[in-house]
Formats: C-alpha cells, sequence, structure tokens
C-alpha cells in the first residue's frame, strides 16, 4: 500500500489555503518507509498537520532548485539536529551536492547526524535508476523547465504470487518452501524441480510519477507510461505563453492520456485561481480520472 499526501500544493506565492510545494510517500510493506518530494517553506508544519514524522524520512528527492521547492529543508534538518536525529538522510536532485553544501553552511550550527548529496541528471533523455530498496526502485529524467530540473517515478518491484490453482492442479501444498521458491525462483521438493512460474503469477508494483515544474514534455510522458497516478505541473487554465515554462491543465491532460495513466492529479496551482472548479472541468474535458490537489489532501494505492 501506498499513501500519497499533498503537503503543498501552490505555485510560487503561499496563500492562506496552499503550502509551497511539497509530497510525503508512505510506502507500506513488511515495514513502513517514508520518502519527501520537494520541501518548500512550512513543509515540517504540514507534516505535523497530516501526522506524519518527519524525522522518520529517509529520503528526500527535490525536483530543482527554485526556492518554493526547497526553502523547507533548511528549518527541518535543523529540527531534525534538535531532536537527536541519528539516522542518515540522503537528499536527490540536479546539482545535489552543491545545494545542499550551501544550506549546510547557513547559519550557526552543527548537523549531528549523516547527510548525503546525490546529484541526479538533468540533461538527455534517459530513465535512470537512481535509488533502490528491497521492495521498491525510484527513477529520474530531465524535465522541461527554467532551471535543471528532473521529474521522479517511484516503482515497486513487481512480485512473484502463488496460484491457488495451479498449486492444486499440481498435486502441491503450501508450506515454507514456497518462501523460499519466490526467493530463488525454483525449488527441489523431493523428486520434483518446482519453478516459480509453475505456481505463479506475476503482480506488477504500483507506479507513481511526480514531474515537477515543467512544460509537458516527451520526457515526462516516457517515464509516466502506464503509471498508476501521475501527478502532474497544473499551473495555469490556459497555454503558458510567458516563457515560464509551466504546463496548462488541458496539456497536462494529453499527456496523461496519452500515458495511458490511470490517475492524474494537478498540483503546483497558481494563486490566481481561488476556485479550481474551472481548472477541473477543463482537465476533464480531456482526461476523466483528474483531481486538483489541495493541501492535506490525500490518495491511497493498493494493489
Amino acid at each position: 500500500m501506498i499513501v500519497i499526501t499533498f503537503l503543498g500544493t501552490v505555485s510560487g506565492i503561499p496563500t492562506l489555503d496552499r503550502n509551497h510545494p511539497a509530497i510525503a510517500l508512505e510506502h507500506y510493506t513488511r515495514k513502513r518507509e517514508i520518502f519527501l518530494f520537494d520541501c518548500g517553506e512550512g513543509t515540517q508544519k504540514q507534516l505535523m498537520k497530516a501526522g506524519i514524522s518527519f524525522m522518520q524520512i529517509s529520503k528526500i528527492f527535490i525536483t530543482h532548485w527554485h526556492a518554493d521547492h526547497f526553502a523547507g529543508l533548511i528549518p527541518m534538518i535543523q529540527t531534525m539536529n534538535l531532536e537527536k536525529r541519528k539516522k542518515p538522510l540522503i537528499i536527490y536532485g540536479p546539482e545535489a551536492e552543491k545545494f545542499v553544501s550551501n544550506i549546510l553552511d547557513l547559519g550557526y550550527f552543527g548537523v549531528r547526524f549523516p547527510i548525503e548529496a546525490r546529484n541526479v541528471d538533468f540533461e538527455g533523455s534517459e530513465i535512470k535508476k537512481i535509488d533502490e530498496g528491497e521492495e521498491y526502485e525510484v527513477y529520474s529524467i530531465p524535465a522541461y523547465h527554467t532551471v535543471p530540473a528532473v521529474a521522479y517515478c517511484f516503482k515497486e518491484k513487481d512480485k512473484w504470487n502463488i496460484d491457488e490453482k495451479k498449486l492444486e492442479q499440481l498435486g502441491l501444498k503450501r508450506g515454507p518452501w514456497l518462501r523460499k521458491l519466490k526467493k530463488d525462483g525454483q525449488y527441489q521438493l523431493k523428486d520434483r524441480l518446482v519453478r516459480i512460474e509453475d505456481v505463479g503469477y506475476v503482480k506488477k508494483g504500483l507506479k507513481i510519477v511526480y514531474s515537477g515544474d515543467t512544460k509537458p514534455h516527451k520526457n515526462i510522458l516516457d517515464i509516466s507510461k502506464d503509471a498508476d497516478l501521475l501527478i502532474h505541473d497544473g499551473t495555469f487554465l490556459e497555454e503558458d505563453v510567458a516563457g515560464k515554462y509551466h504546463s496548462d491543465v488541458k496539456k497536462a491532460a494529453e499527456l496523461a492520456k496519452q500515458a495511458g495513466v490511470k490517475q492524474l492529479v494537478l498540483t503546483h496551482i497558481s494563486r490566481r485561481y481561488t476556485d479550481t472548479k474551472e481548472l477541473e472541468e477543463q482537465a476533464k474535458k480531456v482526461f476523466d480520472n483528474v483531481v486538483i490537489a489541495k493541501d492535506l489532501m490525500k490518495i491511497v494505492l493498493k494493489n
């Protein structure tokens, strides 16, 4: 199960109802892991409101270094330090080593826990795996913005599940041996070699893509193919003619449709839209399963 919490959903300047961009992703398998995508001003307070512990965040993925997407790192790292954090924190992003180093040089505070910055490629069109856990992988691809920027994909690993009918047909019974079969792909059961494909089927892992700030772009289309959830820049109702390199809701919806995603959430909403009804209506003319994000909105994905 994956729980997505939209901590901040505004573009550029915060409002009373919308904070700067940040998205928490809670991944529930054998253990619960918390990841943060972007960390705008006020993120730690939004996490408190959402009931999510910032102390449990293990990795942060910054899409680009505009202040509305990273300024929350400064106070949150200091709070982690005051709370005597010992657990390492990994921060990903384009040119992450340079920017994280600059952040840690600000002010008179010494960090007493390990912080590692990992650079993410921001040029080209290749989808690259940048992180991996026991049950998930994280990919990135360059986005199309005014500064170096990337999009991220969180993908659960596919798993083999046991088909009870296949077991029955082969006259086999459940037991601890199935755990070994899943791990190794085959198991010698007395005089019979059982292969995982004989008794199992592949269960596809959930896939979530976050575009960050971007104009609609082939790179985002490529990384979003068949995603269960696409979280896309939906800054404007009209096409971006001012060259700010953001998306309008119709173009974002067209991309979601081409990519074959199951659900689209539009975020990074300009403060000019105090009522988002028209944004949603225009997007739905192109792609039906779309929602305009609100602060503290949660989406639960199950497989």
